[in-house]
């Protein structure tokens, strides 16, 4: 069993047009909604890829309701924790003229510590069962800043790995705690150790507490590294799409090959295929199967000198 944590869940909408454009009315040709967050999306994916997956946050508010309504139609098991405050949503403009995609999240609901104390009661009988963790997302207003500092310490007591990818200072806070592995992009890895060079900075993040970083690189794939080595994994081309949830489906890729037991280059060539299939998607939390199939052939995965 896989635990995806979303601190922040969210009920993700998507509105496709034909073209966006500044200061216009726009008429919305399609609307998707979905329950989102990443650790959602995760769970979704690892679900599609065949692994037991749970689902835990908080969610509540008419729009928690309408989350786990749609979570209910899906594989992943709920053990969602309800909060007094709304669940945020984001909204995704996709333009199908240029295929880029504008992106609005709202701040989510401020979460009691009363509410914290019954969250971690669910994750520490969660984590007796588990055999792998992703804290994944943003904090919601009210949790202390070293929350996922703490998650990941009782991961670690529990034996569990344990993934973590949050930016800011709850990265910083939780990368302390030594986690198994962090997924930054470049920018949370720039902010991070205020270097913009991959390597270096990948390197310098492992020097703070992380057993092994996974850069994402955008449109140049992943970069690995560990104790084991560093590779560099890329798509055979460049995928226009709607990238919203391309880095949950890698983060899915990364904890399904760790719990298969696959080496690194195998798991991130699957990150990358599901990354690049995630893109080709309508919505978050979704892969195109065909597309998928296909790049776990063309993946590239090249090895660097320590």
């Amino acid at each position: 069993m896989i635990v995806t944590v979303t601190l922040n869940t969210a009920l993700d909408i998507t509105y496709r047009v034909p073209a966006l454009v500044p200061h216009a009315s726009h008429r919305v040709e399609e609307v998707v909604e979905r329950p989102g967050g990443k650790g959602v999306n995760v769970a979704r994916v690892l679900a599609a890829l065949g692994h037991e997956a749970v689902v835990t946050g908080f969610a509540g508010g008419p729009s928690g309701e309408v989350l786990r309504a749609r979570l209910a139609g899906l594989a992943p098991r709920d053990e969602l924790v309800p909060v007094q405050g709304d669940t945020r949503r984001t909204i995704a403009v996709v333009d199908a003229a240029s295929g880029d995609t504008t992106q609005l999240n709202e701040p989510g609901p401020l979460v009691s510590p009363a509410e914290w104390e019954a969250f971690l009661a669910v994750y520490g009988r969660l984590l007796a069962d588990a055999d792998a963790v992703a804290l994944c997302g943003s904090l919601p207003p009210g949790l202390p800043v070293g929350a996922y500092a703490q998650l990941v310490r009782l991961a670690r007591t529990a034996q569990v790995p344990v993934l973590l990818d949050t930016s800011g200072e709850p990265l910083r806070r939780g990368i302390a705690a030594r986690p198994d592995l962090v997924k930054p992009n470049l920018d949370e890895l720039a902010q991070l150790t205020g270097s913009r060079e991959p390597l270096r900075a990948a390197r310098d993040a492992r020097r703070r507490g992380a057993r092994t970083v996974v850069a994402s690189l955008g449109a140049d794939g992943l970069l690995a590294a560990s104790s084991e080595g560093l590779w560099q994994a890329a798509p055979p081309a460049a995928v226009r799409g709607n990238p919203t949830g391309a880095g949950d489906s890698a983060v899915a890729g990364l904890l399904s090959g760790l719990v298969e037991g696959l080496d690194w280059p195998q798991r991130l060539t699957r990150a990358v295929a599901l990354s690049a299939a995630t893109v080709l998607a309508p919505a978050a939390g979704e892969f195109d199967r065909e597309a998928y199939e296909k790049m776990l052939g063309s993946v590239r995965v090249s090895e660097h000198a320590h």
